[in-house]
């Protein structure tokens, strides 16, 4: 079935959604599966967020809800196979992170489980997933942050820090094409030079991508988000720096291991609205009445030591705009 048909008819069928009598059931254990990329700093940022959050509306990790995590940094079919086991042993909502695959993967495998998405590398309703933003309708909501709209903006960015500089390399993979092509349209407009360096598949050779990059005269790099990427932050961003390379990213997270610059989401605070979500349908809400929620705040980080390291000068702009700056 089409996902857009699947859609409709989740939107229309009347559900009984897990934990829809109204309050907590006194006794009862709540099993939440949290499905992104395990194996990157998003995680490590997100997972103490979410079960902090849980918290203060009651869900206490250990005492009455579970959070089973599993990784989307697999092929197709073993994802859907890791959301059909969380579907089977009762779990009573799952969070879809990150990637359109993940999000893919959850409709296709639980149409009468409550779904909360972080919506990142995709538009959640261009898919068909949800009807609209106010109301999603079917067993989707969660948070939509529209990371392809920011790759456009990490561009201008670019543009305005190293206004002499020309040649844009651009990392991606599959799980960011979004992200790829707005960026790239974007540099174009610019009267930049643009170069794509794709990841085919894992694992991720870094090295040979930044010797491919600098063989191309590359002089500023923009680095998609998606979790096998992610992956590798640090190593992307060793390899930034060995190569005297200005580059930027999304997440803050970058800029902590030593990268120069990102702009993007705080990772803490979308968790945190996504747990707010959770509680909330555990409490008894249905998805579709409630309201998929967009990020308010964006951070502009700056690392004064790796502008330093290789040899560039950020303006005052830059500086004065930046929400942190790592001296």
């Amino acid at each position: 079935m089409h996902r857009r048909e699947l859609i409709k008819l989740l939107g229309g069928a009347a559900i009984a959604w897990p934990g829809a009598a109204g309050a907590q059931q006194a006794g009862r254990v709540y099993r939440v599966g949290l499905v992104m990329g395990t194996n990157s700093p998003v995680f490590r940022l997100a997972r103490p967020a979410f079960v902090d959050e849980m918290s203060k509306s009651g869900f206490v990790e250990g005492k009455n809800f579970t959070l089973e995590a599993r990784s989307n940094q697999v092929d197709a079919p073993r994802l859907l196979a890791l959301v059909a086991d969380l579907v089977a042993s009762k779990t009573d909502v799952i969070i879809a992170g990150g990637t359109e695959q993940t999000l893919r993967a959850a409709v296709a495998a639980a149409p009468s489980t409550p779904i909360v998405m972080w919506a990142n590398n995709f538009d959640p309703i261009a898919g068909g997933y949800v009807q609209s933003l106010a109301k999603p309708g079917g067993n989707v909501t969660g948070v939509f942050t529209r990371q392809p709209e920011l790759a456009e903006k990490q561009v201008e960015l670019l543009k305005e820090t190293f206004p002499q500089r020309k040649r844009l390399a651009l990392v991606w993979d599959v799980q960011t094409t979004d992200q790829h092509e707005a960026a790239a349209r974007v540099a174009r407009s610019l009267g930049l030079e643009v170069a794509s360096h794709k990841f085919e598949s894992m694992p991720y050779d870094i090295p040979a991508m930044f010797r491919a990059i600098a063989a191309g005269g590359a002089e500023m790099l923009l680095v998609a988000s998606g979790p096998n990427i992610g992956t590798y932050q640090k190593n992307i961003v060793d390899e930034a720096l060995k190569h005297r390379l200005p580059a930027i990213y999304i997440f803050k997270s970058y800029v902590d291991l030593g990268g120069l610059m990102s702009y993007g989401v705080n990772i803490e605070s979308n968790f945190r609205r996504i747990a707010a979500l959770v509680a909330k349908i555990l409490n008894g809400a249905k998805p579709a009445d409630l309201p998929i929620e967009q990020p308010t705040t964006f951070e502009l980080a700056v690392n004064l030591k790796a502008a330093k390291a290789i040899g560039v000068e950020l303006p005052t702009s830059i500086l004065l705009r930046a929400n942190d700056v790592i001296e």
